[in-house]
């Protein structure tokens, strides 16, 4: 036999031996894949017969803490939900802005105080007064002169709510309370956790 006959024969053997293999390799691969058994996304109970825990979707659906309501113009109605200290020390303020009223609110350029660089329509006018203390914060900004606070709101629709930040220079550990005021709304006198 030649070596032109020897080289064909091999080459041929090697073709079929790789056909088998791809075909032995598909078929584990595929019958493998469809007998694990599928995971599911909830949470897996430690008790088989105990009741798996509820969504969290569910946890967010509870009520948020309110510490104070004020109303303002237009039927607008301001909620504080939280007012904690950081540790880094500053006091931000989270709530909501709610408009109860049936016509749309625009009168949201009050609530930007003194326009510094780059505030545009934000909260940045709320203060908060420590009337022991006697001093006045008000809301911080960045080394660009932007408010560490909510901003974009140039309006609010009627029905609408729309979550709010501020953050301040925290007042001494002494005070507890503060009076917390955001133009075009009532005076709120809140107290400081944390």
């Amino acid at each position: 036999m030649s070596i032109r006959h020897l080289v064909k024969a091999r080459g041929g053997a090697a073709a079929v031996v790789a056909v088998v293999f791809a075909v032995t390799l598909a078929g584990c691969g595929g019958e493998g894949k469809q007998k694990q058994p599928q995971q599911s996304s909830a949470p897996q109970s430690k008790d088989p017969g105990s009741p798996a825990p509820a969504p969290s979707a569910e946890k967010s659906s509870e009520p948020a803490k309110i510490l104070a309501t004020v109303e303002g113009a237009s039927g607008m109605s301001l909620v504080i939900n939280s007012m904690q200290r950081d540790p880094g020390g500053f006091l931000t303020v989270n709530g909501q802005i709610k408009n109860t009223g049936s016509e749309s609110f625009a009168g949201t350029s009050a609530w930007r105080g003194i326009e510094l660089k780059g505030t545009g329509e934000s909260v940045a006018g709320a203060t908060l007064v420590d009337k022991v203390g006697k001093k006045r914060y008000y809301v911080l900004r960045d080394t660009e002169a932007r408010c560490l606070c909510t901003t974009g709101i140039s309006s609010v629709g009627p029905g609408q709510v729309i979550p709010f930040f501020a953050q301040f220079p925290a007042p001494p550990v002494s005070t507890s309370e503060v009076e917390f005021s955001l133009p075009t709304f009532a005076t709120a006198t809140v107290k400081i956790s944390g």
